[in-house]
């Protein structure tokens, strides 16, 4: 197999990081050729605008990219450029897994669980927010359809049984929220009864914040909309250690982007500390959507071997002393073993 995927090496320590997992991807031998194009600060400085029509083309030409983090400047007149690929692309499905490596400082163990959070309405859209002229009154509107609530829970369910989960947890605010979060919930009931083999449970949002820190492991599979699924899977980082574990899948019918969820961290860019577990996982289930599936296992274990048996090479925040780099060339000795 042979394909090219489009790579935004983004701002900050996104190009170390990528640097460090096209080099692991490499290793693994998977037939992959890379298109760079850029996003952020430095499309910015070097094309005068933050998103490029021609890295939108190159993504959609090659429908699969990888993307390191991007900084969108503070300030009026800048919209967020993960919210413009999301909505340009229609990535309705964005799937943050959470699994516990050892040896991180994390209060748990054995944490497997997935959010799958729609991506692309709710409470995160631009138009109908308004200011009054006075500066008293802010408005906003959450708008959920059909169906979008239809294909988020759709894909939750087909996720699941793809990679034999058991259960389903739909996440909502129905009785408060009784329209927009109802219709979620409703539409969750009724795809729930197409798939008798996945268990199905429904939680209010504030209980399940409250169960992930006293019982996560009562949860396998979460879906739920844009707001709570935004809250949830960063609060699901956090119990297996942070966002620097964190992938991130973008999934639309026609494009995917897998990116690193955490930021630029400007602060330790250049200093070759920064962790790269966040892109490599990002990768991994790249290889999965791309049917590699054997590929992204490989990688998912070799990562996780060399957190658990290589301290030495693993970067500070893992609680090693290593660099970037040396946790990107123990990987790729266990790889090629």
């Amino acid at each position: 197999m042979s394909k090219t995927i489009a790579v935004i090496p983004g701002d900050g320590i996104g190009p170390e990081i990528m640097t460090a997992t096209l080099r692991v991807l490499d290793a693994l031998d998977c037939g992959l050729a890379y298109e760079f194009v850029d996003a952020g600060m430095v499309a910015l400085e070097k094309h005068g605008e933050l998103l490029p029509q021609s890295t939108l083309d190159v993504i959609a030409q090659h429908k699969v990219a990888l993307k390191g983090p991007l900084t969108t400047p503070i300030g009026g007149g800048f919209t967020s450029i993960n919210v413009t690929l999301r909505r340009h692309f229609d990535l309705y499905a964005n799937v943050r897994p959470a699994v516990s490596f050892p040896g991180t400082k994390s209060r748990y163990e054995n944490i497997d669980i997935i959010t799958v959070r729609e991506n692309t309405e709710g409470a995160y859209l631009a138009e109908g927010q308004v200011v009054s002229e006075d500066g008293e009154i802010a408005t906003s509107i959450i708008r959920n359809t059909r169906k979008g609530s239809t294909r988020i829970v759709r894909y939750a369910f087909e996720l699941a049984v793809k990679k034999g989960r058991k259960k389903i947890t739909a996440v909502h605010k129905a009785n408060i929220l009784k329209t927009s979060s109802g219709l979620f919930l409703n539409v969750a009931r009724e795809i729930a009864k197409e798939y008798p083999q996945i268990e199905f449970n429904e939680m209010i949002v504030d209980n399940t914040c409250m169960q992930l820190v006293m019982k996560p492991e009562q949860f396998d599979v979460i879906v739920t909309t844009n707001l709570f699924g935004d809250i949830l899977s960063d609060l699901c980082a956090g119990l297996v250690g942070g966002l620097g574990l964190a992938p991130g899948d973008n999934i639309g019918a026609n494009a995917a982007i897998f990116e690193a969820v955490h930021g630029s961290a400007p602060d330790i860019a250049g200093k070759g500390v920064a962790n790269p577990c966040a892109l490599l996982l990002a990768a991994a289930d790249m290889l999965d959507h791309l049917d590699l599936l054997a590929k992204g296992n490989q990688l998912r274990q070799a990562i996780r071997a060399t957190v658990e048996q290589d301290r030495q090479h693993v970067t500070p925040d893992l609680g090693g002393s290593g660099s970037t780099d040396s946790f990107a060339d123990a990987i790729v000795k266990r790889i090629k073993g």
